[in-house]
């Protein structure tokens, strides 16, 4: 596939090993999609299945418009035909059109931001009905004890992208939007999980989504409007992950957000290395915030060789990538074990549980989003949405 991404030129010129593994991967991507689009909805999971012959295939499973709305972002920055071939025959506008219609069922605000900024980056003409719903839920999740931290950086996301669309009368609602998420910052190095009231023994913990979408938010309402605190916040945050950043270029997954500190750094996800981490650093870079290729390019890196495990993740035969490398673990009581004893007492490691339950297992599913955030990160262009 011929590429004209100047983030991936900017790759290619410091580290060309990564600038080839993106290119695969988003072939991948486009081929990867078509399995998981279901009567104009995406699933939310593709699971592996061992068959009696030893090959792994992936079965379908359930439905989801937060996923659906997240592969319309990414399938808005390929041209036409790519699209309809990653959309069987349908366009990112198609896609986004049909979310649209459904955004009065939706009840979760994270859910109406992605359809309001997939409405707004594919130009679809009743963007309006999608800020009007947006409004209403942004409106109610205010009268309550909190807001989940990435929730709330996709509601300001999405009202940027609105803006950038044309969209008028929206100042207010998107300083409100950027005044809560910068006022759950401070204080602290990174972000919580939630902003306002959570149970004592994980309120100081966030995860790396809490982290990167905020980062991305934040830095597009600098792009668009210049504030400089905008700015400064997600300076901050960057600098925060990148510190924490693992030797073999993990991005690890909780963290204590009064210090920064790595509360539990497992599961290491395929979507944080290909796409997440990426994006939001990139969206920073784009912004004019600092340069972070070296770190994304180390991200990249761990997809192809990491000390964890020698199982490939990158599954071209299913034209997918396994979700994550991951503890054995299955009771989440690692994470669980360090979030109370942090909270009793900053940077405790009960470095015990990393002998008792080595991270050495491959999850094998993949969510939609996956590949749609990978197209979004690498392909989107600033100062044209997604088009």
């Amino acid at each position: 596939m011929t590429r004209h991404s100047d983030r991936l030129r900017r790759l290619a010129e410091s580290d060309g090993v990564s600038a080839e593994l993106v290119e695969r991967m988003l072939d991948l991507a486009v081929r990867g999609l078509p399995p998981g689009y279901v009567d104009g909805e995406f699933v939310f999971t593709r699971r592996g299945a061992l068959g009696a012959d030893g090959r792994w295939t992936a079965v379908p499973e359930g439905r989801s418009i937060r996923y659906s709305a997240i592969v319309a972002l990414g399938a808005a920055t390929l041209p036409p035909d790519r699209q309809r071939a990653a959309l069987s025959g349908d366009t990112a506008l198609d896609l986004a059109g049909r979310l649209v219609k459904r955004s009065p069922e939706v009840t979760g605000l994270g859910d109406a931001a992605l359809i309001c900024w997939a409405a707004a980056e594919t130009g679809h003409h009743d963007l309006e009905a999608a800020l009007g719903r947006l409004a209403e839920l942004d409106d109610a999740s205010r009268s309550g004890d909190g807001v989940y931290t990435v929730e709330a950086a996709w509601a300001l996301a999405a009202l940027a992208a609105a803006r950038t669309a044309g969209g008028s009368g929206l100042d207010d609602r998107m300083e409100r939007a950027l005044r809560r998420l910068l006022d759950g910052l401070k204080g602290d190095r990174l972000y919580r999980h939630v902003l306002g009231s959570a149970p004592w023994y994980r309120a100081h913990v966030g995860c790396f989504a809490d982290q990167v979408y905020p980062l991305q938010a934040l830095a597009r309402v600098h792009a668009l409007t210049g504030d400089g605190e905008a700015l400064r916040a997600a300076e901050q945050v960057a600098e925060g992950i990148c510190e924490a950043q693992g030797a073999e270029g993990q991005w690890w997954w909780h963290y204590d957000a009064r210090t920064g500190a790595v509360v539990e750094g497992y599961p290491v996800y395929s979507v944080h290395q290909l796409s997440m981490a990426p994006m939001a650093l990139l969206d920073l870079a784009d912004a004019g915030g600092t340069d972070r290729t070296g770190e994304i390019a180390r991200g990249l890196g761990w997809m192809l060789s990491r000390p964890e495990t020698a199982q490939e993740l990158i599954v071209e035969e299913l034209d997918l990538t396994w979700r994550k490398a991951a503890r054995e673990d299955p009771r989440k009581l690692v994470r669980g074990v360090r979030a109370v004893a942090t909270a009793i007492s900053s940077g405790t490691k009960v470095g015990v549980l990393d002998r008792i339950y080595p991270p050495v297992v491959v999850d094998r599913e993949c969510r939609p989003y996956e590949l749609g955030w990978l197209l979004y990160a690498w392909l989107f262009s600033p100062g044209r949405g997604g088009r």
